[in-house]
């Protein structure tokens, strides 16, 4: 939920022409992926020399994905696209998060679900839901409860499946989403549907919708974890201002925000690598969130 965001709260925002001039503060680092490291096709020009630069500095990196898919697939991905496996240490993504809570939660919600699982995922990705003890079913009659992973629009969009959620909420159906994101930014600048619209819809509808991924709190704990550090010593670096920054604040790790990428349609820019400031306070005030620092891009 947005909250109000103060005059003096937007004023307060530092803008940065690159990481460098803040990077030394940090011990840690939650990098997101489309948007800020790639377009989903090619690496954003500059963001794998800021990578080496981090990793030659000894910082400690994860890259924190809303994605549904697991960390496997994130990472083979991302190395086709030229970002090495040694420029950082993990890949935590919203699908894995999901699947974990799933595996391990004792919270009666979990418990509960039942083993026959309605799944909203690309063609072809049955194996998202591998080793969890589930059985995909292809009516919702037979279902026990939603799970959102994956999208793939034009052919796949909310409007199709409207008729399905419809028929969820008719049986209380409980739904799990692994994937947050509301669109992603493609190679061509335009953006796409993607899974978490389908779970704010039936939200909406009045559905109950576990989240996992960012901005919900559980996968910021467990990256932490996974780094070693505490909140104050971790940089979160995103594009999105309800996921990333939202996320980030709530956990109380400090953010620097990516003009460039979901919301750079949103936003002035004099120049192409230079975003104007008074549009950014205007995106603060509306959407309820202002991080603490601005860059055009991900780069040193």
């Amino acid at each position: 939920m947005s909250v109000h965001v103060s005059p003096e709260a937007r004023a307060a925002v530092t803008h940065l022409s690159g990481l460098a001039e803040i990077a030394p503060r940090y011990d840690g680092f939650l990098l997101d992926q489309w948007g800020v490291l790639h377009d989903g096709a090619t690496p954003y020009p500059g963001a794998i020399d800021c990578l080496e630069r981090l990793r030659s500095a000894n910082k400690a990196i994860i890259i924190l994905s809303n994605s549904g898919r697991g960390a496997r697939e994130n990472e083979e991905l991302i190395a086709r696209m030229g970002f090495a496996r040694e420029l950082y240490d993990h890949v935590v993504s919203a699908g894995d998060d999901a699947r974990d809570a799933l595996l391990t939660e004792q919270d009666p919600f979990y418990r509960g679900l039942g083993r026959r699982c309605y799944l909203f995922a690309r063609d072809g990705e049955d194996h998202l839901i591998d080793g969890l003890g589930l059985s995909r079913v292809e009516r919702i009659e037979d279902a026990d409860f939603l799970f959102t992973l994956s999208m793939n629009p034009p052919q796949q969009s909310l409007a199709g499946c409207r008729s399905v959620l419809d028929a969820a909420i008719a049986r209380d159906l409980p739904m799990i989403c692994g994937n947050p994101d509301l669109y992603r930014v493609h190679a061509d600048g335009t953006l796409h549907e993607a899974p978490g619209l389908v779970a704010r819809a039936y939200t909406e509808m009045g559905g109950r919708v576990r989240y996992h991924g960012k901005p919900e709190p559980r996968i910021y704990r467990s990256s932490l974890r996974r780094l070693g550090l505490a909140s104050r010593q971790v940089l979160a670096v995103g594009d999105s201002l309800e996921h990333d920054v939202a996320g980030a604040t709530g956990a109380g790790i400090d953010v620097a925000f990516i003009a460039g990428g979901i919301h750079r349609k949103d936003l002035g820019w004099p120049t192409p690598d230079t975003v104007e400031r008074a549009s950014c306070a205007r995106l603060f005030g509306i959407s309820g969130w202002a991080p603490g620092y601005v860059l055009p891009y991900f780069a040193w």
